[in-house]
């Protein structure tokens, strides 16, 4: 298998992992997951992280080819639209989005929003086939954390967003709006039916036991030491002690901030007769931490 050239870069309020995926043959690069600064206690935005990365592709001299998203996120905002206005790059995720954006639409009370996939450039089934370069890539429909969740395999990396974390931390909740353990555990199944030595790039760390952060490990590595796949062996003890794991999780604090602007394609919402944008904040929609 090619071997792209992968950086991630951690961003600290959210524990998100954005990357930048390269093949320095031909200068051709990708962005995955880019983060929109957001501060929910004064409601400012800003493109630091989305800037850092550009500097990064800059100072490298690549041209990037692509924006993507692995699925409508809860806990930031995606950068897509920012970095697609300033680049020119086309943004893309996978089809199912659509059926997020049907669900979420509804809790928003957005009837006119079009629930079509139109706001990308790209929507990616499962086995669809891009190249980056002269690597190849293809495209993993992975539900369960979401609806809509896909992996990226880019030669030798496969970048799995929220369904498998570092092997210490385990795999991610599969409780929200959409979500199932079930389905969880079979996109988990046919990530770990990757060759062994399939370098793993996981969405988001945080940092267990205090060490260091940390994204990467390989399908060998989640196989033997994934703290649930290595020991629920079967679906139905996954499942079990899945859910009931989610039952104690509060709410990602942003999920309804987030929501209403990545299944916008991270754009934010028009401007008013003010000139400012708001977010529209549904109440008891979601459980609560009591």
């Amino acid at each position: 298998m090619k071997k792209p050239e992968v950086t991630g870069f951690y961003e600290e309020r959210s524990g998100s992992v954005q990357y930048v995926v390269a093949d320095p043959a031909s200068g051709d690069c990708l962005i995955i997951d880019p983060v929109l600064d957001y501060d929910e206690k004064s409601g400012a935005t800003a493109q630091i992280e989305a800037r850092r990365l550009l500097k990064f592709i800059a100072d490298k001299g690549y041209r990037l080819t692509r924006i993507l998203d692995t699925h409508p996120h809860a806990d930031h905002l995606s950068a897509a639209a920012w970095l697609k206005q300033e680049t020119g790059a086309p943004t893309g995720i996978g089809a199912k989005v659509t059926s997020v954006q049907e669900l979420w639409k509804r809790f928003y009370n957005l009837p006119d929003f079009p629930a079509d996939g139109s706001q990308w450039d790209q929507l990616y089934h499962d086995g669809d086939s891009f190249l980056l370069g002269d690597i190849p890539a293809r495209v993993m429909f992975s539900p369960g954390h979401t609806l809509a969740s896909v992996t990226y395999v880019i030669g030798d990396a496969a970048f799995v967003h929220d369904t498998l974390f570092m092997p210490d931390s385990g795999t991610a909740r599969a409780d929200f709006p959409g979500g199932s353990a079930q389905a969880l555990w079979s996109s988990i199944q046919a990530i770990l039916a990757l060759p062994d030595e399939t370098r793993i790039f996981t969405g988001h760390d945080y940092r267990q036991g205090g060490r260091a952060e940390a994204w990467q490990s390989s399908v060998a590595e989640q196989r033997s030491h994934n703290i649930h796949m290595s020991k629920l062996l079967t679906e139905e003890a996954f499942v079990a002690a899945r859910e009931a794991r989610d039952a104690t999780l509060p709410m990602p604090k942003l999920i309804l901030h987030a929501l209403q602007v990545n299944i916008n394609a991270g754009q934010l919402p028009e401007p008013e007769a003010d000139g400012r944008r708001y977010l529209k904040i549904p109440l008891d929609l979601l459980k609560a931490p009591w």
